[in-house]
């Protein structure tokens, strides 16, 4: 007995040491809480100090899109950066739209603050659950509030890459969404969660969800439309009807508005008869979607221009206001802001009708892009991004809109900017410079041992020519040697000054920056700016896709001006401009001449002729013209550089209209001096005299850069007429001939042009002339016989004979028959 009571007391004894262990630990537990919930809160306090201060207005002004306006002021367009939204009042959604959302995203909208505390608590129980059972999904929380404060403050939650951050902008979120209950109605957070809540791709709000889906306006929709809209948000991209897997297997987007029509019911938002009947007719065909194209429900009026110019608002924003993203994203959706473009409407849909025409290009299977721009200002007057209707937001291929910029290699149109400009700007050459064209030599193939590159006509070489005829007929092998010459370095300097960019292959081929063969490449809109310096004194202006940009107040908040930097010097420029003269007046683009205004430019030809390019300029305007494929492929026969400017032409025709023809002025600092087209030297009487006629010409230098020395190549040789070797002492004089050539001092191993005309390297070989002889002498002693009668016989031995010491002739005057012999009688 006394030992049970023993065992007893040990057992309590035991129970209340256990229950003193189990209240330390539970109160140290508890500790750890407090402490760490005192330690939390100061993290969370010092994170809701951070927190952008709530704007009510930005919320409530959805009703303020910003616009957009062309050079005359005139509406064009509505902003939509990435989004494309159409506002719409509450008193116009449709309460089954309305409490579909509350049942599916946040049933106690209604009575709450802000926050559901009752749902953190459930999620919080599922997602414990689900890490238990080794579940890697996550439930969300947010309120509808919630959301709002998110598409109109704060950084969506796709951008954060820590758990760090996401914790921070939910904290933030929180905060605000209670401040935002404190000062808004639940029908005003209600109308502008509508409107900002994202659905496929660009759409955004209730009205461009059910405009896009259903090709009508929200208070349209029925039950079911309503339904499958409001279970879009939670995934767009699977639940969208239009994609491919949904029209293969509707299921996934079924299943899931049927679950916001079971919540309705739930809620008590819609009969027992009226889910019964919409749960029975749910299919597809009853969804009743827009069967027809929806690529152009989100698309801009004038989506080629109007993107890449927001594109350059936002990069000043940035710039001037330390703007985030986010912040000009929503200040450009909401802000009501005035958009003032320098885009000139009339002659932004006439180079757009333009590159439609097939009958300019000859093809509807090419893409084309083009660019006008009056370079003196900077002011950017059309951007065409592509033939015919695009889908919304797609790949502008003149200039960069926000995508993957679209870049392309240049081919010839790069010569001006990276070899001829870079050459006589640096003083390394002049526009007289002769360079032969000919194959390349040692000296680069010991640099690119692989590379063979030909002309675009492979077989023909013309010999000696200057740079100012390389540039007119494009010769590539004289571009290469050039480069070679002044060196990469020097190409790629100048090619940056002028807005190309180069990567590290780029760097080191001289094929990228002699013939343009780009990984990097450039668009439209680079070209026409670059091209733009050649007539602007050498000053490189940058491209001004806006004039202005003013607030609903009327306050100007941002503005533009014309922005240069030098990149070569006047005279270097007007050379190159009036060197560019040549392709358009009898060189490689000749279809770019459009009247009597000046013109000049530059064709370009990738390798396997997979894109062509004109780029050029007049005294007013600057342009590039592209043609090719997204997806690079041989363009169909009969498109060729000359069709790029022949469209270049077209365009400028219209842009030149009604100005009155002029010229680029010539600056000082420019001499005009008579030299020799094939050695680029002071010319001599010889260069006159060159067979092919007179090979002088008048050309333009920088002053101080004018050749000081006498022609050396051009030489007077006499031959043999008879074989058109070199004369020597033997030659008969009577084959004797002067003639001017030219020299080579090595034989090529192709036919040259102006092979025909260079000196001889052979030798007339000509034997001297045999010796004359001399007479023998026999003591002046011969024997002539002459007849008694006075007839003369010769070797007659008949009748009587005479014999004379004496050269004695015939009786008659005639010469013996016998040389050295005359018989005299």
């Amino acid at each position: 007995m006394e030992e049970e009571k023993n065992t007893k007391r040990k057992n309590i004894k035991k129970k209340r040491k256990g229950f003193k262990i189990f209240k330390i630990i539970i109160f140290t537990f508890l500790s750890i809480i407090i402490l760490a919930g005192v330690a939390g809160a100061g993290v969370v306090l010092a994170i809701v100090k951070t927190a952008p201060p709530l704007d009510v207005d930005q919320i409530l002004t959805l009703n303020e899109p910003s616009t957009i306006y062309d050079n005359k002021n005139q509406y064009i367009d509505a902003v939509a950066t990435r989004e494309k939204r159409d506002v719409i009042s509450i008193n116009d959604v449709p309460k089954n739209l309305s409490n579909a959302f509350i049942s599916i995203e946040d049933e106690r909208f209604e009575k709450h603050n802000g926050i559901d505390y009752q749902r953190i608590a459930g999620v919080i129980y599922i997602d414990i659950l689900n890490k238990l059972k080794g579940k890697s999904s996550l439930q969300g929380a947010s309120t509808i509030t919630q959301q709002v404060v998110r598409n109109t403050m704060l950084t969506n939650i796709e951008n954060e890459k820590s758990f760090k951050e996401s914790a921070t902008r939910k904290i933030r979120e929180m905060y605000l969404s209670l401040e935002l209950e404190k000062k808004l109605s639940k029908p005003q957070i209600l109308e502008a969660y509508m409107n900002t809540i994202p659905f496929a791709g660009t759409v955004y709000g209730v009205e461009a969800a059910s405009n896009y889906y259903f090709n009508k306006p929200a208070k349209d929709l029925t039950l079911l439309q309503c339904a499958y809209i409001a279970g879009l948000p939670q995934s767009p991209t699977r639940y969208n009807a239009f994609s491919d897997s949904a029209k293969k297997d509707p299921s996934v987007y079924l299943t899931r508005t049927k679950s916001v029509l079971t919540m309705m019911y739930k809620n008590n938002y819609i009969s027992k008869a009226d889910y019964d009947k919409a749960v029975s007719e749910l299919n597809p065909k009853n969804l009743a979607f827009n069967q027809a194209s929806t690529a152009s429900k989100n698309r801009l009026n004038y989506e080629w221009f109007a993107l890449p110019a927001i594109e350059q608002i936002k990069k000043d924003m940035q710039s001037q206001y330390h703007y985030s993203e986010t912040e000009i994203d929503n200040l450009l959706m909401y802000g009501g802001l005035k958009i003032y473009t320098t885009m000139d409407r009339s002659l932004q849909d006439s180079v757009q009708q333009i590159i439609n025409d097939s009958k300019n290009i000859g093809s509807d299977t090419p893409q084309a892009a083009a660019v006008l721009m009056d370079y003196h200002t900077g002011e950017v007057k059309a951007i065409v991004g592509g033939r015919g209707e695009q889908p919304a937001r797609s790949f502008n291929r003149a200039a960069y809109n926000g995508s993957k910029s679209f870049l392309k290699p240049v081919g010839s149109s790069i010569k001006p900017l990276t070899v001829y400009s870079a050459a006589i700007d640096s003083k390394q050459a002049t526009a007289a410079t002769a360079v032969e064209d000919s194959p390349i030599g040692s000296d680069i193939r010991k640099a690119w041992p692989y590379w063979d590159p030909k002309n675009d006509e492979p077989t023909h070489f013309r010999g000696y020519i200057t740079l100012r005829e390389a540039m007119k007929y494009s010769v590539n092998l004289v571009a290469i040697k050039e480069e070679f010459n002044i060196g990469i370095k020097t190409g790629i300097s100048y090619g940056e000054k002028y807005g190309l960019t180069f990567n590290n292959n780029d760097k080191t081929s001289l094929a990228a920056l002699s013939l343009g063969e780009l990984n990097n490449g450039a668009n439209p809109l680079i070209m026409a700016a670059a091209f733009g310096t050649f007539g602007n004194n050498g000053m490189y202006t940058d491209p001004r896709l806006y004039t202005k940009v003013v607030d609903r107040r009327g306050v100007t908040i941002l503005e533009s001006k014309t922005s240069n930097r030098k990149v070569i010097s006047p005279q270097s420029a007007y050379i190159t401009y009036d060197m560019l003269k040549g392709p358009v007046n009898g060189g490689t683009g000749t279809r770019a001449k459009f009247g009597s205004m000046p013109a000049a430019g530059k064709t370009g030809t990738t390798a396997d002729r997979k894109e062509v390019w004109f780029n050029g300029l007049t005294p007013y305007f600057s342009a590039s013209v592209w043609i090719g494929n997204d997806t690079p492929a041989v363009l169909p026969k009969g498109i060729s550089s000359g069709t790029s400017a022949y469209v270049w032409g077209k365009i400028m025709a219209i842009a030149n209209k009604d100005l009155p023809v002029t010229d680029v002025e010539r600056p000082s600092g420019i001499v005009a001096v008579p030299v020799c087209r094939d050695s680029g030297k002071i010319p001599t009487d010889l260069c006159s005299k060159d067979p092919r006629g007179s090979r002088v010409y008048t050309e333009l230098f920088i002053d101080g850069t004018q050749p000081t020395t006498l022609c050396d190549v051009h030489v007077e040789a006499s031959i043999n007429k008879s074989n058109g070797k070199i004369a020597n002492e033997n030659t008969p004089k009577d084959l004797l001939e002067k003639r001017i050539f030219i020299k080579r001092d090595y034989k090529p191993s192709v036919h040259l042009d102006d092979e025909a005309y260079v000196l001889p390297t052979e030798v007339d070989d000509t034997k001297p002339a045999p010796p004359v002889q001399t007479p023998v002498d026999q003591g002046n002693t011969n024997t002539n016989t002459q007849t008694n009668n006075g007839n003369n016989t010769g070797n007659n031995t008949g009748g009587n004979t005479q014999t004379n010491t004496n050269q004695t002739p015939t009786s008659n005057g005639n010469p013996a028959d016998q040389p050295g012999k005359n018989t005299n009688n």
